[in-house]
């Protein structure tokens, strides 16, 4: 069945993003972005656009259960650190630091390494890091820009491959659902998509050495691009997206007491995993009973736990226990008094308002750009009324996939057990033109579709849409290029650089897009404009793809060792590094 909406599918996201970057009015953007697919749904009439722009796309994301939670989740963050903050727990957590963190460098590391541990959630990672560290960095003369990008940086990418988080049930579910295209068998299916996931993530070079590249800028303390500009300015002149940085940790005579900020944050992260863990266990048992889940080892007990937890409702629950816990704190210390707590966490829910409007518009138009892969006995693109399935149309252009067709696993290249040399690496000697072909796509599979799953993740704003897209077709186009399911293993280089090319992918399409909500998330906690954190970040992130496929991807295709990869990729950052960063003047602070 042909794409109902063809290359027209493209222009949302394309309205959207062009606009976004040219007026730096996101949310307008979002909405013409929008209102561009309403006209395209509804074949060019005006007046239903605008009416389904908010009664079909708007209206239900906004009211959507776990985007409240998401939304609930935001807003009583801002309002928590509000307090914190005139509690005087922000400047004792920033004295209790600084006699480590004392200069940009270790500012920087501590920031990286706040990233690491909180590798549970994405969206916990940003907002929390963002809200938590400016005061800190405001004060080492660390820009905005810079703190954004070190907490976008470790968000999605520590989130996606650290095998105990939120995303880890996401991409197994995927990953599973690309072995059953391939053919494989209903009981072998878990097992083995959990193989590909852990087996996967050292071919996650994007993510991985996003992770390394913050290390090295911040022990070398070169910056290149519109980020040294940024670093630059604050060092010099002590400003950031042109204004004056001023950090209020509250009156003067407020005692600087680090527990006020540390109590209320381990408290929200200790009810965030207890509820992550209660949510999933409950949800286990009632999925395969009591009996059922005592057989399970205890690494599949931790993988459905984590696959049935409500994550938002967690989310909202921990950020909520935060507050109560500082509003309390703050009380009994008489530190303020109930009405001060009131107006000062309105005040900090406030300062998250013009987050909230970007996430409501970019989950839309994530929304309306996506479409859902037919289920059993579906129509193909049954809901075209409301989608435009621009993924879809992406990855049929790109990889070559008929309309109604998925690639099936290949048998019909040699018997099981018959030339096994030959197969080895998943090339044919065969030098037929067809076979010639078969070996050139078998040797480009992780970069295609590392490239592609970026530009999906880049037009639609979502790593996790991209997944969904792209990594059901991904596995069977993996095991139809290299054998089949009896005779290509678990471990193959080929089939892993393409799994993991599609997750690392699509975290770097998120990185660069605009509209990507932890993008977002991201600037937003941090107090940095939106564009200027797309903007300064982009570079960085196009550095490590461009050195993920020349030193990961494409080699990887011929045959190249991952323990002569990931070297020559942490030798190739610190050349660039050297070649076009510049070291940022360092100052007494």
């Amino acid at each position: 069945m042909p794409h109902p909406y063809g290359w027209l599918s493209l222009l949302p996201p394309l309205v959207a993003i062009v606009l976004a970057i040219a007026s730096r009015r996101v949310v307008v953007s979002l909405l013409a972005g929008i209102l561009t697919g309403a006209m395209i749904l509804r074949r060019g009439n005006p007046f239903l656009a605008i009416a389904d722009t908010f009664e079909q796309h708007l209206w239900p994301t906004a009211t959507d259960q776990t985007n409240l939670r998401i939304f609930a989740f935001t807003l009583l963050m801002g309002g928590m650190v509000a307090v914190v903050s005139r509690a005087g727990g922000m400047q004792g957590l920033i004295n209790l630091v600084t006699p480590w963190a004392k200069d940009r460098r270790r500012g920087q590391l501590a920031t990286w390494l706040a990233g690491l541990f909180i590798f549970f959630d994405d969206y916990a990672n940003s907002i929390v890091l963002g809200n938590t560290l400016r005061g800190l960095t405001d004060r080492l003369r660390i820009s905005r820009e810079k703190l954004s990008f070190l907490v976008d940086a470790t968000a999605a990418p520590v989130a996606g491959i650290v095998p105990l988080s939120t995303w880890v049930a996401v991409e197994i579910a995927q990953i599973a659902e690309g072995l059953k295209n391939a053919g494989a068998a209903e009981d072998m299916v878990p097992g083995v998509a959990f193989e590909l996931f852990l087996w996967s993530i050292p071919y996650r070079f994007y993510a991985i050495w996003m992770l390394v590249l913050i290390p090295l800028i911040a022990i070398l303390l070169r910056d290149f691009g519109p980020m040294h500009s940024a670093e630059h300015d604050m060092v010099t002149r002590g400003t950031s997206r042109g204004k004056l940085i001023t950090f209020s940790a509250g009156s003067c005579d407020v005692p600087a007491l680090w527990y006020n900020a540390a109590l209320p944050i381990g408290i929200t992260l200790g009810v965030l995993i207890g509820l992550i863990y209660q949510t999933g266990y409950a949800a286990c048992l009632a999925k395969c009973g009591a009996d059922g889940f005592a057989a399970l080892q205890a690494g599949e007990r931790i993988r459905e736990i984590l696959g049935e937890s409500d994550s938002p409702l967690a989310l909202a629950y921990g950020a909520l226990a935060g507050l109560a816990t500082i509003a309390g704190m703050a009380r009994w210390q008489r530190i303020l008094s109930w009405n001060e707590i009131s107006e000062t966490t309105a005040a900090g829910m406030k300062t998250v308002f013009p987050a909230l409007a970007i996430l409501v518009t970019a989950m839309t138009l994530s929304g309306m750009t996506k479409g859902d892969r037919p289920k059993a006995g579906e129509m193909e693109y049954s809901q075209k009324e409301t989608r435009l399935y621009t993924g879809v149309y992406l990855g049929r252009l790109l990889l070559g996939e008929k309309p109604g067709n998925t690639p099936q696993v290949d048998n019909r290249s040699r018997k099981p057990g018959e030339d096994d040399v030959r197969h080895e690496r998943g090339v044919d000697t065969d030098p037929t033109p067809k076979s010639v072909r078969r070996q050139w796509l078998t040797r480009l599979l992780p970069t295609i579709v590392f490239l592609l799953a970026a530009v999906v993740a880049f037009c639609t704003g979502t790593s996790y849409g991209t997944m969904g897209i792209l990594m059901p077709m991904t596995i069977a186009l993996a095991y139809s290029v290299l054998g089949s399911m009896e005779t290509v293993d678990v471990g193959h280089p080929i089939l892993l650089g393409a799994v993991g090319g599609v997750l690392a992918g699509s975290i770097f399409g998120d990185h660069c897009s605009p509209i990507s909500d932890t993008t977002v998330l991201s600037s937003q906690a941090s107090g940095c404009h939106h564009i200027a954190h797309v903007w300064t970040q982009m570079p960085y992130a196009i550095l490590i793809a461009a050195v993920a496929v020349l030193c990961g991807t494409l080699p990887l295709g011929f045959g190249v060792s991952l323990w002569i990869l990931h070297p020559m990729g942490v030798i190739a950052m610190i050349l660039v590094l050297f070649l076009l960063g510049r070291p940022i003047p360092e100052r007494e602070l």
